[in-house]
């Protein structure tokens, strides 16, 4: 790191503003956002590849693999955002997050449950007390086709209702036409409307949709945009898509995270989701962020899975762990 930048702060603390700042001229006008980002190191495809592949390889042993699934289901977004979801579905969720094995007290909560912001209320009241966060999409998810008047209105009335957190989906039309400047003006915009009026405020996950930017230069573009702007988190996908998070796609966020926290100090979460539905997948990218970011980083407040499936998985991995036999299909809730 620098010597001129002074010890880490995270990207929601009110140091973050000031170290933003200093890179103000970076994002003065639309010409020099894209000079700055076009001036990025080019992505080596087959190196990214290659090392997101050998990070999967590793082998764990069993004591590790036991701490490995209790850390991935307190980082576990538990998440339904389906136009099915009813009040009764969304407090059956919470029930689960806050206690995903009720045979077993000493199973790890869940990091937050997501959903709808139509939903946050009914989540909040269902989690009172628990310590399990409420998240809400906002911002037109998925496709985020809307005005900015409306998607801030999303926004703030996600955060009235008592959202923790805020998921927003980027302009992906925007940035693919190279309209960088309006793309990061726009996620500042929501970053304000993410405050409350006693000063705190809902932390910020930016959500790229790797799938539909189609470069890892792309990636690497819009993971250096989202922190410039103020990003809490980046986050891969919607889980709307085909292509969802992915090893590599993940790898190269992490390593944008990591630059940029060598640049200013800042420091900035990552979140996969999307098709991450294994325990075995679940720790090849806890390793993939301890080898690129440290132990810092491998906790809920630093890193998250956006998830339905995966915790089922893991917890049928942790009762077999514990007994030595695996469940039964009755064993988990089919949510």
């Amino acid at each position: 790191m620098p010597q001129s930048i002074p010890q880490t702060v995270p990207a929601h603390g009110p140091d973050a503003a000031a170290r933003l700042a200093s890179m103000a001229d970076v994002t003065a006008s639309d010409a020099a956002l894209r000079r700055f980002l076009h001036g990025l190191p080019g992505v080596d495809a087959v190196g990214l590849e290659g090392r997101a592949a050998m990070l999967g390889t590793r082998s764990i042993k069993t004591t590790a693999k036991a701490y490995a699934i209790d850390l991935a289901i307190s980082m576990i977004d538990l998440t339904t955002l389906e136009g099915a979801d009813t009040p009764g579905k969304v407090r059956a969720l919470c029930a689960k997050g806050v206690s995903p094995d009720p045979t077993d007290r000493t199973t790890p909560r869940v990091a937050a449950i997501c959903v709808y912001p139509d939903m946050v209320e009914t989540a909040k009241a269902a989690l009172a007390g628990s310590g399990v966060h409420v998240a809400s999409v906002a911002t037109a998810f998925p496709a985020g086709r809307a005005a900015l008047p409306v998607k801030l209105a999303d926004t703030a009335d996600a955060v009235a209702a008592g959202a923790d957190e805020i998921d927003m989906v980027i302009d992906r039309g925007a940035f693919l036409a190279g309209r960088y400047l309006s793309v990061f003006e726009e996620i500042k915009a929501v970053k304000q409307a993410c405050a409350r009026e006693d000063g705190s405020a809902a932390h910020l996950k930016v959500i790229f949709e790797n799938g539909e930017l189609s470069t890892y230069d792309n990636i690497r573009r819009a993971s250096w945009l989202a922190m410039l702007a103020g990003a809490d988190f980046i986050k891969t996908s919607t889980g709307k898509v085909t292509v969802n998070a992915t090893p590599p796609g993940t790898l190269l966020m992490l390593e944008a995270v990591r630059d940029f926290h060598a640049a200013t100090g800042v420091q900035v979460g990552v979140k996969p989701a999307g098709g991450i539905r294994t325990s075995k997948d679940a720790i090849k990218y806890l390793v993939m962020v301890n080898e690129t970011l440290g132990e810092e980083w491998l906790t809920p407040e630093w890193f998250r899975f956006g998830a339905s499936s995966l915790l089922n998985d893991l917890l049928m991995q942790r009762q077999k762990l514990s007994t030595g036999r695996y469940s039964g299909p009755d064993y988990v809730t089919v949510d």
